[in-house]
């Protein structure tokens, strides 16, 4: 039986840069194919987009369904000299595990499968319902040929999940402290202010948009959007850059770029937080200011899983295995549950996140092992 630090290291060992595959879904397509999975590789396309390959599988045929879903692409390694360990080496040394996508987030699939292969040979190869994965190799970057069109795809099968796990690095200090039940919404945008170029010795005969757009810029950033809710903290807007294009000392630019991106609570729709923000530049720019706000494309609504009794048995499983009592969670980033929970509800959990994305990424063998025993738990509960 393949046990989740192998599984890890033959992952790791395969440099899945997005958008290169490079072998990690070949590694999941022979486990899973002698273990008796139906097995359905995807390629996805979109213009200005390179091509990605997918994987569904899935075992049983009837309810309840639950499904592990997980990302095989990583980030780069960066600068491989400073790497203790190789990047793609998947060395173990002092009781951890080195390489990139050790926590991001190539171990949480691969405790995933190692406990559901455990789960089958302990219950005749079959599960009292169905088990699935759903495994992209487009998360890491613009994410348009992955998780969003392979459940597109399944749908379109007739595929219905009732509950999702998805092994993200959810943890903070240690195994069984945090469950990610939901995410902020993400919208950027750019706020752009024309003024008219001219001479900077006569001043009088242009508009300088330069300070303009400072003043919009210290009006939006002093005041905050809203205060939080019961489960998510505050909505904050961050500026990212500020631009003129101007690379002339004795000119005064015809217009300023300011972008930003906001991370949203419930308190707010993508519509409702477009629209305040409109007014309160309208608002900043007066009559004089001219001012407008271009919004970018954006698949990252505000979401959140209401706990229940999925939530109570994954739970369980977690304070079985650590005796802890996970927080439940809406804080971090984007991840692909901001798909799925259009399609059930999702639960984020997988391994501590401290080193994901760094130099000398790295997760202790022994997280490894709790957190397949902490699955095989939810396992073990869900199909009781």
């Amino acid at each position: 039986m393949a046990d989740a630090l192998s599984i890890t290291r033959d992952l790791v060992r395969c440099p899945s840069v997005t958008p290169a595959d490079a072998g990690a879904l070949g590694v999941l397509e022979k486990l899973l194919g002698h273990a008796g999975f139906e097995l359905h590789r995807v390629t996805f396309s979109e213009p200005g987009a390179a091509d990605i390959d997918n994987l569904y599988a899935r075992i049983g045929t009837g309810a309840p369904h639950i499904t592990f879903a997980g990302h095989t692409d990583v980030v780069p390694a960066g600068d491989e000299t400073k790497w203790t360990h190789g990047a793609f080496a998947g060395d173990v040394k002092d009781g951890l595990l080195y390489g990139r996508g050790t926590v991001d987030m190539k171990g949480g699939i691969a405790c995933s499968v190692a406990a559901v292969l455990d789960y089958l040979a302990a219950n005749g190869g079959k599960p009292k319902g169905s088990i699935s994965f759903l495994i992209t190799g487009d998360e890491e970057d613009i994410a348009v040929n992955g998780t969003i069109k392979l459940l597109e795809w399944a749908a379109k099968r007739g595929e219905k999940f009732d509950h999702c796990v998805l092994g993200e690095p959810s943890n903070v200090e240690e195994i069984g402290d945090t469950i990610k039940i939901g995410r902020r919404g993400s919208q950027s945008g750019t706020i752009i202010v024309d003024g008219v170029q001219g001479h900077v010795a006569y001043p009088h005969r242009a508009s300088n948009p330069v300070p303009d757009i400072a003043a919009i810029i210290a009006a939006l950033s002093g005041d905050p959007l809203d205060k939080g809710t019961e489960h998510f903290q505050p909505s904050n807007l961050e500026f990212t850059s500020v631009d003129v294009g101007n690379t002339a000392w004795n000119v005064i630019p015809a217009q300023a770029r300011a972008r930003f991106n906001i991370r949203y609570n419930d308190c707010h729709t993508r519509e409702s937080l477009r629209a305040l923000i409109e007014e309160r530049v309208a608002r900043a720019s007066g009559n004089r200011i001219k001012a407008h706000v271009t919004w970018e494309p954006s698949n990252a609504d505000v979401f959140r899983t209401k706990p229940g009794p999925f939530t109570d048995l994954v739970v369980a499983a977690i304070e079985e295995v650590t005796g802890r009592k996970p927080d439940l969670n809406t804080g971090g980033g984007t991840s692909d549950a901001r798909f799925i929970f259009r399609y059930c509800p999702v639960l984020e959990f997988g391994l501590v996140g401290q080193t994901m994305h760094q130099i000398d990424e790295r997760t202790p063998v022994s997280d490894l092992e709790k957190l397949t025993r902490i699955y095989r738990g939810v396992l073990d509960r869900y199909f009781a």
